[in-house]
């Protein structure tokens, strides 16, 4: 079987997975927010680390179970927030004391964050459906038509220090097929305004190409190819969320703000 054949095959199964559990919603999709927070934590400090960890070094490990726990359980937002910060500032202090730098702590942030946002705007609703399916448009449109675009029509690098195959033809491009996406599905599901949708797609289309292109710099800064090989096909989850996640967090700011932060989308697709 060639990699594009199993890339193929693995992605069907991946989308049929992933869009089902967005179907059900509340806890099987709360668990796949646990999966996904889980295994971005491995593959950060996989990547990050010159050595497994042992003893002492496994603190990170034991605080993202702790957090991983409190996700599945569906504490309150602030509750996790606050259990998220914590542990952060205990990383810091942790790095600080045996001077092994802050990756860990950025890694139990970037990871636990990942999940909480998927997870918390989806929530049991159908305001959570539509919520996550407009995430969904507006970032997976993005990163495919800046891929063909980028391809066909080539033109200045977007960050040739980061990612060199990236283009600014393939990032116009794909923010505009990620707003017009965005903004079918609020006209599809007859809900919310088209104007404040094209605006919020703009955000989070231009915000996951932003998180496309920190996972590829953190990728370049310790050596990696890929975040791993957890996705026959693929690499890693990273390398398949590093933009979803990020457009995540930045949707469930706007619906907390809207709404509040353990019915955030009630904010955007409520009414």
């Amino acid at each position: 079987m060639s990699n594009l054949q199993l890339r193929i095959i693995s992605g069907v199964i991946l989308a049929a997975v992933v869009l089902t559990l967005t179907w059900l919603g509340g806890v099987p999709f709360r668990f796949l927010a646990v999966l996904i927070a889980g295994a971005v934590f491995y593959e950060w400090t996989r990547m990050t680390r010159q050595a497994p960890a042992r003893g002492l070094e496994l603190l990170p490990e034991a605080l993202m179970a702790v957090l991983l726990v409190a996700l599945a359980l569906g504490v309150p937002a602030l509750t996790f927030l606050a259990l998220t910060l914590a542990g952060v500032v205990i990383l810091i202090a942790f790095g600080v004391a045996r001077g092994t730098g802050q990756w860990d702590a950025a890694g139990l942030a970037y990871a636990s964050l990942s999940g909480f946002a998927l997870a918390y705007i989806r929530g049991a609703d159908h305001a959570g459906f539509l919520a996550i399916l407009f995430l969904f448009a507006v970032v997976w449109t993005t990163d495919t038509l800046a891929y063909f675009v980028g391809r066909a029509v080539g033109g200045p690098k977007l960050t040739p220090a980061i990612s060199p195959g990236k283009t600014w033809s393939g990032a116009i491009g794909g923010t505009v097929a990620g707003v017009v996406a965005g903004v079918l599905v609020v006209t599809l599901a007859g809900t919310g305004n088209q104007g404040l949708a094209g605006l919020a797609a703009l955000l989070l289309s231009i915000v996951s190409q932003i998180g496309d292109l920190f996972e590829s710099w953190v990728k370049r800064r310790h050596g990696a190819k890929d975040s791993s090989q957890l996705i026959p096909g693929h690499g890693g989850v990273m390398d398949r969320v590093d933009g979803l996640v990020v457009a995540a967090l930045a949707l469930y700011v706007i619906g907390s703000l809207a709404a509040s932060p353990d019915s955030p989308a009630q904010g955007l697709f409520g009414g």
